[in-house]
């Protein structure tokens, strides 16, 4: 393995410590927040909304920050500024009404707004040594341990608390053992910036004929398809606020369940990005690898009809194909981005990226919350035909994708 390979890898394991750690504390937050917020006195369309809102302002100021991170290329500052605001999840611990947890909520996804672009650019820069797909792959396998980890803080600390409903005090315990791994997440960034402090050396050498700095069209195409298909993905504040208003499973088993989601994720993300990477290599064609998009919206069909139902088996199911999908998100879509941009135009890529993510993520939230508290049966098959819509895009890109070389 040469110098510049090891180092590739050394990067993507540090950042995924990072993500690790990182996940830990947000992770176990998300897991529990749309428990936490009806505790405090929140309905359901105000959780689904807020968690639109959180989601679309995560994702839409990505947008600014990528564009501004590639102007000022200063990716590590915008990383350790977007890990900073974590601050904000262990300081839920300190609310007592739903409007104050909000805003900490918000702030959390406002600090992944400003260092999402930036990392995925530092990242993609060493994933162009092991294979896009792998690269991300092997950050997401990382990143789901915490993912998984720290839901699991919640289950545990319920547990052993005792059965019944959780009061106040229980999940605001929860969110103060989060200052521990916040802290290591600050630890690893800095030996990441210590080891390579100039990251875009992994890609020049690799990347001679990047000489276009536009956006392709496939790329706009591509982004159309992420807006569509993340408009019917349920969020999981929704569906853990579902699990415990019906009584579908225990305050304890909402984070377990997350969990095991997060854990389905990591299998997944490696599977598909191993499939993507293959896909490039057979066909010679760097956007070869979009093929396997096709995964997301036919499993994204499955999951409304299984996490609003109020059987546990379907729970568990709804689950299992809803951490699938997340594994797809989390890998394909971010190694595809690396894949359609000129390095020069990355940050800006993932923002654009980003901002159609979040853009989707806010108005499939805020109306499935809505519509929530009036008929269930409705959220079901609207989502469902939000999948279905996304499919013939989805051939369209596939089309232009192969045809097409920049």
């Amino acid at each position: 393995m040469d110098n510049k390979k090891r180092t590739a890898f050394q990067l993507i394991f540090l950042f995924g410590l990072v993500s690790l750690f990182g996940d830990m504390v947000y992770e176990g937050a998300r897991s529990v927040n749309g428990p936490y917020l009806k505790t405090l006195g929140a309905n359901a369309a105000i959780v689904g909304l807020v968690a639109g809102i959180a989601e679309f302002l995560g994702y839409a100021i990505r947008l600014l920050s990528g564009y501004f991170a590639d102007k000022t290329r200063s990716y590590w500052l915008f990383t350790f500024l977007g890990y900073g605001l974590l601050v904000s999840v262990p300081l839920l611990a300190l609310t007592g009404i739903w409007q104050v947890a909000v805003i900490f909520i918000i702030i959390e996804r406002l600090g992944k707004a400003l260092r999402s672009p930036a990392k995925d650019t530092i990242l993609s820069q060493a994933t162009k040594q092991v294979g896009t797909g792998f690269g991300f792959a092997i950050a997401e396998v990382l990143d789901q341990i915490g993912a998984i980890s720290g839901p699991l803080i919640f289950t545990i600390l319920f547990l052993v608390i005792g059965k019944g409903d959780r009061a106040l005090s229980d999940y605001q315990r929860g969110y103060s053992m989060l200052w521990i791994p916040l802290i290591l997440v600050m630890l690893c960034i800095i030996l990441a910036y210590r080891r390579l402090p100039n990251p875009e050396i992994l890609e020049i050498p690799a990347t001679k004929s990047l000489e276009t700095e536009k956006l392709s069209k496939v790329f706009w195409i591509y982004t159309f398809f992420t807006f569509i298909t993340t408009l019917g993905f349920a969020n999981f504040a929704l569906i853990g606020y579902h699990f415990k208003a019906k009584h579908v499973l225990s305050d304890a088993q909402i984070p377990l369940f997350y969990a095991l989601a997060m854990g389905v994720d990591a299998l997944a993300a490696l599977a598909i990005g191993k499939a993507y990477d293959i896909f490039k290599s057979r066909r010679g064609n760097e956007k070869a690898g979009l093929i396997t998009l096709i995964a997301i919206p036919v499993f994204s069909l499955f999951i409304p009809a299984f996490v609003f139902s109020t059987k546990f088996s379907f729970a568990l199911a709804g689950a299992i194909i809803w951490g699938i999908v997340m594994g797809a998100h989390e890998t394909v879509m971010k190694s595809a981005i690396a894949d359609l941009t000129p390095l020069k135009k990355r940050g800006t890529g993932y923002g654009i990226f980003n901002t159609a993510y979040g853009l989707a993520i806010f108005i499939g939230s805020a109306l499935t919350g809505l519509l929530y508290d009036y008929s269930i049966s409705a959220v079901i098959v609207i989502s469902i035909c939000v999948e279905i819509a996304a499919i013939p895009v989805f051939f369209i890109l596939k089309k232009e994708a192969l045809t097409v070389r920049v």
